[in-house]
């Protein structure tokens, strides 16, 4: 099937000021999936939107990426004009194999990400649900989580901790194994600090969002067991919470020792930020644990060099699984032909048994049981020599020689 087209952004090509402004949340993305089903009559579309990239996925034989990219933009209440620059498009093959690199974390921030797998896997149900994902979509895209399950096993690609933020999450993991139900704030909602949220959202946790835009923290809130909190309000966000992670934009330190008294009932502080946020001094605060960028970073290194290591296996898997799919996919193509095919043949034979109408009853049903089986060993070979030529890519020769030798294609042959 020709069609598949991929339109997106991602953190490789549009600053973050871009991204924020189209991604959609779990419900947008079901209103503008819904929306762009009745504006284009769209079959089949997959919207895959994350901090780090929008991209949709969808089959059509015309390039609809303007229109798209309007839609869009009036979806989000944005001049067009914004976004066109930054989006990239993707045609047939590319876009299949660029969905593919996209689940497997080939083309994440953090190599080998695991959680954008997830998130194509959310994506993927969505489009289910809505009834926009067709055969060519429903094929595709579990073939994807083969390969995936394949890098899994026969590759290092998803092995050890290689971003900051999921870093940070096991360092809260280890601390809070042993709390019952404990508080977590989170400092700042830029790019890192909604890394950090989005590696969090499996914790049983209390979380609570400081923002100094307090809009933002409370989108990124709606419809989770999430709170939010005034970011003057920063004295009491201190005192509560178990964890304080931060990732503010900062200049200068906006906690230090005095934030606390001279002794602490076991409390982790984890500084994202870059200068720091947090001064250096509390490491003599007893209780406090405090962790900074540098430290974490430490830790990403080796498990950063063993995923670098894996990329020519992974691409190699992707590749493999990819010339599957367009083996099913150009076999599917000439389906059509191999149906005329056999139509055509078994006319010829059901004409020529026509002819012979002073046989009996017995007669016919044994030479109909001969002329099927005929009609089998007859068409095997060409059905055969299709499939291969499919895997070669040549099977549109082969279908034309066949329309021209049977005038498949013939009206007659249609209405039979």
């Amino acid at each position: 099937m020709e069609g598949f087209k991929a339109l997106g952004l991602s953190y490789k090509n549009a600053p973050i000021e871009v991204r924020e402004k189209v991604a959609f949340s779990e419900m947008e993305a079901g209103q503008f999936l819904l929306q762009l089903k009745d504006a284009l009559a769209m079959e089949e579309a997959l919207l895959v939107s994350t901090c780090n990239r929008t991209e949709l996925y969808y089959t059509s034989q015309q390039n609809q990426d303007e229109e798209i990219i309007h839609l869009i933009a009036s979806f989000k209440s944005l001049p067009s004009s914004q976004l066109s620059d930054y989006f990239t498009s993707y045609n047939n093959t590319s876009a299949s194999r660029h969905l593919f690199n996209v689940s497997l974390g080939l083309e994440s921030q953090v190599l080998g990400d695991i959680q954008i797998s997830n998130q194509v896997k959310r994506a993927y149900q969505q489009s289910a649900d809505l009834n926009l994902a067709g055969p060519h979509l429903h094929r595709l895209m579990h073939t994807i989580f083969y390969a995936n399950k394949r890098v899994v096993q026969e590759t290092s690609l998803q092995d050890g901790t290689a971003s900051v933020a999921s870093v940070a999450v096991d360092l809260i993991k280890g601390f809070v194994g042993n709390i019952d139900s404990p508080r977590i704030a989170l400092i700042g909602l830029g790019e890192i600090g909604q890394n950090v949220l989005e590696n969090l959202s499996s914790e049983e946790a209390v979380i609570t969002l400081v923002n100094r835009t307090k809009s933002k923290a409370e989108k990124l809130a709606d419809g989770k067991h999430i709170s939010v909190c005034d970011f003057e309000a920063l004295d009491g966000v201190l005192e509560d919470n178990d964890v304080i992670i931060s990732a503010v934009s900062t200049q200068h330190p906006i906690i230090s020792s005095s934030d606390f008294g001279s002794e602490v009932n076991h409390k982790l502080l984890i500084d994202l930020s870059v200068p720091r946020s947090m001064d250096s001094d509390l490491e003599k605060v007893p209780g406090v644990s405090l962790y900074n960028v540098d430290q974490l970073t430490e830790r990403t290194e080796k498990a950063r060099k063993l995923r670098e290591k894996a990329i020519p296996d992974a691409l190699k898997i992707v590749e493999e699984e990819l010339l599957s799919f367009t083996s099913w996919k150009n076999e599917m193509g000439v389906s059509p032909t191999i149906q005329r095919l056999k139509s055509a043949l078994d006319q010829i034979r059901k004409e020529e048994l026509a002819r012979h109408k002073k046989l009996s009853e017995e007669e016919m049903e044994l030479l109909e049981v001969v002329t099927k089986n005929m009609i089998q060993k007859v068409i095997k070979l060409p059905v055969l020599q299709l499939k291969a030529a499919c895997k070669r890519g040549e099977a549109e020769t082969l279908v034309g020689v066949l329309n021209d030798l049977f005038n498949l294609e013939s009206a007659d042959v249609e209405k039979k």
